[in-house]
């Protein structure tokens, strides 16, 4: 499997994690089991080509809500997919399906036009300088000195626009953090002080948590967000 991320422009890295493609490099008529690990977003994808099915099988276009568990799916040898990866903040501005009928789902949508997507995004400054700050927070404290939101209020813009606690959602960040950059490191306790864990232990526990594996088998086989 080819996975491959490209990062958003400075203004919107507030909005959009990443555009994304992965192509399955297989025979059509082989499965290959992939599982999605929560990142704290929601994925706009198209499917250029082959098939996957995540319970169901999935149109060619769809949206993928935030997930707060190791989601296991499959693509055929010969899929092919781009996606744009978005904070979940931004998509009340593309799409209308609410993000609580999204939590660990995904729907079918139109096919997608990114460009457009990003472009307009491009005109919601005010989100993004907020959802920048978020993502680049160490802790709910510093959510809200950087958002200069008062915890109550903090707690309410996350309901409306995450739906789940300022607490919850930072630690999908973290874990996603230390997955994302697993790969190649050979000190399993510097990179969980790297990524904000109070040691090792807390790190494996939400690998376990997270993941579904321990940090040394996602270090073999972390691509993105995905175990291959």
């Amino acid at each position: 499997m080819d996975y491959r991320e490209t990062p958003p422009p400075p203004h919107l890295a507030g909005l959009v994690k990443a555009r994304w493609t992965l192509t399955g490099g297989g025979a059509a008529d082989l499965w290959a089991e992939q599982q999605a690990t929560p990142d704290g977003c929601v994925e706009i994808i198209r499917r250029t080509r082959g098939r996957s099915r995540w319970g169901d099988e999935q149109p060619a276009s769809f949206v993928v809500g935030l997930v707060d568990r190791p989601q296991p799916f499959e693509i055929s040898g010969d899929a092919a997919f781009e996606a744009l990866r978005i904070w979940p903040w931004a998509w009340a501005l593309i799409g209308d399906i609410p993000l609580a009928a999204l939590h660990g789902h995904w729907q079918n949508i139109p096919a997608p036009d990114f460009a457009a997507i990003e472009t307009r995004l491009s005109a919601a400054t005010a989100l993004n300088r907020i959802g920048a700050a978020i993502v680049a927070a160490p802790s709910v404290a510093a959510m809200s000195a950087a958002t200069g939101m008062a915890p109550r209020a903090l707690q309410r813009w996350f309901a409306r626009h995450v739906g789940m606690p300022p607490r919850r959602y930072l630690q999908l960040l973290r874990f996603q953090g230390a997955f994302e950059t697993l790969p190649g490191e050979a000190s399993l306790a510097g990179h969980a002080a790297a990524q904000g864990f109070a040691d090792q232990a807390h790190m494996a526990r939400a690998f376990r948590d997270l993941a579904g594996v321990p940090a040394t088998t996602a270090r073999r086989r972390a691509r993105g967000p995905f175990l291959t």
